[in-house]
C-alpha cells in the first residue's frame, strides 16, 4: 500500500492505494454518522461487506446503475434523504461505487449544509484511476454531461484493487481508456504501458499503473485545482470528441468513448503535423489493441455535441491532443473544420487505412 497526497488550494486529500487499503482504512468511519451512496450493481455484490464494515447504523441510497442516474432529480432525492436522516455537517458521505456514484455523491456532500465530509471508495478501474481523485463533482442536465457541478475535495480516497475482481471485462477496458490517456500525458507512464502492452489486464500491473496515474493527477490538481491556468485542462485529452460521441450514441461506457475520442483526435493531430512518427503509430496501435474503433456514419451530427464542451473558447472547438512523449498540445477548430476532420477519419477507418 502507498499513500498519495493531493495538495489542492482548497484542501488536502489522502489517497490510500493498494491491496488491503479498504480493510486498513474504511472501518475507522464506523462510529461516525455515515450516509452511503452506491448503485444497484455494486450493492448486489458488496452489501454484506458494507454491513460488516460499517455496522447497521448508516443511512443509504442505492441508485439504479448507469449514467442516467446522474441527474438533478436523484441529487435532490439524496439531499432530502440526508435531511430526513438528521445528517449533521460533521457527518460523512461515502461514495461507494464507480464514477456516476462518485460524481453525484460528491456533489451532494458539497451542497449539504454548504459542505460535509466526503470519502470516496471507488469500485471500478476508471473511478480508481481518475474520477475519484481531484474533487470534480457533477450531475448531467438535459443530456449535457457534468453541467451542474462543483470542485469539492474528498477528505480521503480508498483505492483497493480487490474491487476489480468482480468487474466485467468491459469495465476493465473502460478504465484502460483513462490509463492510456495518462500514458499520452506522462512519459514514464507511457513507457510502462508500452513495456507491458501485452499484459494490460494483469492485476499487479493495474495496481501499479493506477498509483502512477493518481500521482500524475495529484500533481496536476495541486497546480490547477479549478481549471484556471490550463494545466488541468490537459487531463481532458480525448474527452472532447469522446464526450460528443457519448452524448450522441450513448451505447458504450465513458472510458470506451475516451479511447475512441483519442483515436479520432490523434488523427487530427497527425493531420496538423502536431503528432507523428513512431510515437503516433504506437499510440494508434495501443488504442486499437484495447477497442475496435467504429466508423460512425453520423460523425458530422455527433460533432455538434462538442459545442457543449467546457474547454471551448468563443465559437471554436478546443481539443487537447498528444504531441510527443509526455507532452500534449491544444488545437482550436471551427465547428465545420472539426466535423470535416472527423468525417475524414471515419472514411479512412472504413477504407481500412
Amino acid at each position: 500500500m502507498t499513500d498519495i497526497i493531493t495538495r489542492a488550494a482548497s484542501a488536502e486529500s489522502v489517497i490510500h492505494c493498494g491491496k488491503g487499503a479498504f480493510e486498513a482504512h474504511a472501518p475507522k468511519w464506523k462510529n461516525k454518522q455515515i450516509y452511503i451512496v452506491t448503485d444497484s450493481n455494486v450493492f448486489a455484490i458488496y452489501r454484506h461487506l458494507l454491513w460488516g464494515t460499517f455496522g447497521n447504523g448508516f443511512s443509504l441510497t442505492v441508485l439504479p446503475a448507469g449514467e442516467r442516474s446522474k441527474n438533478p432529480k436523484n441529487l435532490i432525492s439524496i439531499l432530502k434523504d440526508m435531511l430526513a436522516c438528521g445528517m449533521k455537517r460533521g457527518g460523512v458521505v461515502i461514495a461507494f461505487g464507480g464514477g456516476v456514484v462518485g460524481d453525484i455523491a460528491g456533489l451532494a456532500a458539497s451542497l449539504y449544509m454548504r459542505g460535509c465530509r466526503l470519502v470516496q471508495i471507488p469500485t471500478t478501474l476508471l473511478s480508481q484511476v481518475d474520477s475519484s481523485v481531484g474533487g470534480k463533482t457533477a450531475v448531467d442536465l438535459e443530456g449535457v454531461k457534468n453541467v451542474i457541478g462543483s470542485f469539492y475535495q474528498p477528505e480521503e480516497v480508498i483505492v483497493d484493487p480487490r474491487f476489480l475482481q468482480t468487474l466485467p471485462e468491459r469495465e476493465i477496458r473502460c478504465g484502460l481508456g483513462e490509463i492510456i490517456k495518462y500514458g499520452a500525458l506522462d512519459k514514464d507512464i507511457y513507457n510502462k504501458i508500452i513495456k507491458n502492452c501485452g499484459n494490460l489486464k494483469n492485476e499487479n500491473f493495474l495496481e501499479e499503473i493506477t498509483a502512477d496515474c493518481i500521482r500524475h493527477k495529484a500533481r496536476v490538481v495541486g497546480e490547477d485545482e479549478r481549471d484556471e491556468n490550463g494545466v488541468r485542462k490537459t487531463l481532458n485529452l480525448g474527452h472532447t470528441t469522446g464526450h460528443a460521441f457519448e452524448l450522441f450514441y450513448g451505447k458504450k461506457s465513458h472510458g470506451e468513448f475516451v479511447l475512441i475520442g483519442m483515436y479520432y483526435e490523434l488523427y487530427i493531430a497527425r493531420k496538423y503535423g502536431i503528432c507523428g512518427g513512431q510515437y503516433a503509430e504506437n499510440l494508434e496501435k495501443l488504442i486499437k489493441s484495447v477497442i475496435k474503433i467504429p466508423a460512425y456514419d453520423d460523425v458530422e451530427e455527433s460533432a455538434k455535441f462538442a459545442a457543449f464542451d467546457k474547454k471551448n473558447d468563443d465559437a471554436k472547438i478546443t481539443l487537447i491532443v498528444p504531441e510527443t512523449e509526455g507532452k500534449s498540445a491544444e488545437i482550436k477548430l471551427l465547428p465545420r473544420e472539426y466535423a470535416s476532420l472527423l468525417a475524414e477519419c471515419r472514411n479512412k477507418i472504413k477504407d481500412g487505412i
